[in-house]
């Protein structure tokens, strides 16, 4: 079993606060009995790929930095990419500020699927249409795709780097997919569908933000790992209640049954993701009385000691 979880920390002063304090006694025990294994990631938190991206996209055999990541989305959803080169277009407001502009994701949206589908059909037909090459799926109400040739090698920062942050650090370099990028905002400003969620006092979608371009490649992933994406909503929303309380379930969800496992014997790894590394622990073999003296006195790490540098 290899249990991965995203958004375990961040640089933000609330969220490093939030978890110094939180209560996570499945984990710290968790960690006193793994040993470190490695990290992903070059400690740097302005990289377009963040550390559980980067770390999934090495356990299907890709180590480039354009890993193909709506290509992954769309099959995960059950369509076949082929040999398309895909990207993910998730759905979003930018709140213009005094201090920039913020990207705010679906969550904030409250799309529907009959709005969702209707907001991409009619990106569709004005901007992606089959007889120029384009093709577009349906992923979910906060997630779609396209294809084009175009798109393929293009840089593009994840949308996990994006929401809840100022969009000007991530905007991307390649001019197609600036000029797409502002093509989609000028055909939402003041787009029926958005005058009528207005007019339901309800946020406008003025914007997307395009990512994970590429072709399908790499292997599938490890049939033992199992990635918890729980923290990611809250987390990218800024909900730092909502980030506690998911803490706490995950400690005494998954967390408490790799614990279970690694006391039973079986072998065991877990990877926490942070803003600049993901780093690994995983359970070495151990004696017997190892074994003995980890029953009568039980070693524990600092929760947060082991998340402070991710």
């Amino acid at each position: 079993m290899h249990l991965m979880i995203p958004f375990a920390s961040a640089l933000d002063p609330h969220f490093e606060g939030a978890l110094r304090e939180l209560e996570l006694p499945n984990l710290s025990h968790l960690l006193g009995l793994l040993a470190p294994a490695g990290e992903v990631g070059d400690a740097d938190e302005t990289t377009p790929i963040p550390p559980h991206e980067r770390f999934l996209a090495q356990a299907r055999g890709i180590t480039d930095d354009h890993p193909p990541l709506a290509a992954w989305r769309l099959r995960a959803a059950g369509h076949e990419p082929g040999d398309a080169a895909w990207a993910l277009l998730t759905p979003a407001h930018f709140a213009v500020g005094t201090e920039g502009v913020t990207a705010l994701g679906p969550a904030t949206l409250d799309l529907s699927e009959d709005e969702s589908r209707a907001f991409l059909e009619a990106l569709a037909a004005a901007l992606f249409p089959n007889d120029q090459g384009w093709r577009s799926a349906w992923l979910s109400p906060g997630e779609w795709a396209v294809a084009h040739d175009d798109l393929d090698g293009l840089e593009a920062a994840s949308v996990d780097r994006v929401l809840n942050r100022g969009v000007e650090t991530w905007y991307p370099r390649a001019r197609r997919l600036r000029t797409l990028l502002n093509e989609v905002q000028m055909l939402l400003h003041e787009h029926p569908l958005n005058q009528a969620r207005e007019e339901r006092r309800q946020r406008p979608l003025n914007a997307v933000w395009i990512s994970g371009c590429g072709r399908d490649r790499g292997t599938a992933p490890p049939a033992d790992l199992v990635v918890d994406d729980r923290l990611r909503g809250p987390m990218t929303s800024g909900d730092l209640y909502a980030w506690s309380e998911a803490w706490k379930a995950l400690d005494a969800g998954p967390i408490a049954q790799a614990l279970a496992a690694v006391r039973e014997g079986r072998r065991v790894s877990l990877t926490l993701g942070g803003e600049r590394l993901a780093r690994t622990w995983t359970r070495k073999d151990a004696g017997s009385w190892q074994r003995l003296k980890e029953r009568f006195a039980p070693p524990r790490l600092s929760v947060a000691t082991a998340l402070e540098n991710l």
